[in-house]
């Protein structure tokens, strides 16, 4: 389950985003964008397609330049260049080594970030892999490739994992699996923020929100707190999004 407000509200802060801006020419695909990222959360980036969540995630990781930023980290100064030190960012769409079995796929990304032969198993069963470590990722379905990513994000290091549409994929018994998975990844320290255009799914799996419409905030907290802000005690967190954009 979603952390309580409380909880969510006074944990530590460890990434600090202010005023952050993506240009394409004269388009404004992200506006001043603010973000608070706290320690073992689960934050969700919601919004349509085209509302700019991969841009900011790429922002945030650095693999796009921004025209302004201000990135802290545990309240010092984040440059890009030390970015991939605390942040990792998995894209969607992702198939790495397509002529390589899952199980050697695996144990390099194990090996690289030395981790335990039992952490990895504990990876593989979190992402229910098993059934396909044998066959070569060019012969994955769409919903086992998007797990074999999720496992490499999971395998890494650094505290902050970006995720981009982690459930795309999936069924409805699928999804909340690797929903499992990823509580019990932020419940063993991890922090995640995952953009996720599904509202339902969001809101089974997230801590707090951060609502994007047209490159823009509309909206950020708990989904208490965005109850509260547009007066629905007991709507949905699609409601809220509609009473905010």
């Amino acid at each position: 389950m979603p952390l309580s407000s409380s909880v969510a509200e006074h944990a530590q802060i460890l990434l600090q985003v202010t005023a952050l801006t993506k240009r394409y020419g004269a388009q404004v695909a992200l506006a001043d964008i603010a973000v608070t990222v706290r320690a073992g959360e689960i934050l969700g980036l919601i919004g349509p397609n085209g509302a700019g969540k991969t841009t900011l995630l790429e922002a945030l990781a650095g693999v796009l330049p921004a025209d302004a930023a201000s990135l802290r980290w545990c309240g010092k100064p984040l440059p890009p260049t030390r970015r991939r030190d605390v942040i990792f960012y998995l894209p969607d769409g992702l198939r790495p080594y397509d002529d390589q079995p899952v199980t050697r796929v695996l144990a390099f990304f194990a090996g690289v970030y030395r981790r335990s032969p039992a952490h990895l198993a504990s990876v593989v069963a979190a992402v229910g892999l098993a059934p396909v470590l044998a066959k070569r990722v060019h012969a994955l379905s769409k919903g086992y490739s998007r797990r074999l990513m999720l496992a490499v994000g999971l395998l890494t290091p650094q505290p902050l994992l970006l995720m981009d549409e982690p459930f795309d994929g999936f069924d409805l018994r699928q999804t909340r699996e690797i929903m499992g998975g990823l509580r019990q990844c932020a419940a063993a320290g991890r922090t995640l923020v995952l953009a996720i255009h599904q509202l339902l799914d969001a809101e089974r799996v997230c801590d707090r929100f951060v609502l994007l419409a047209e490159g823009r905030v509309c909206g950020a907290g708990t989904l208490g707190e965005l109850r509260t802000r547009t007066q629905l005690p007991a709507g949905s967190l699609e409601e809220v999004f509609l009473a905010l954009t």
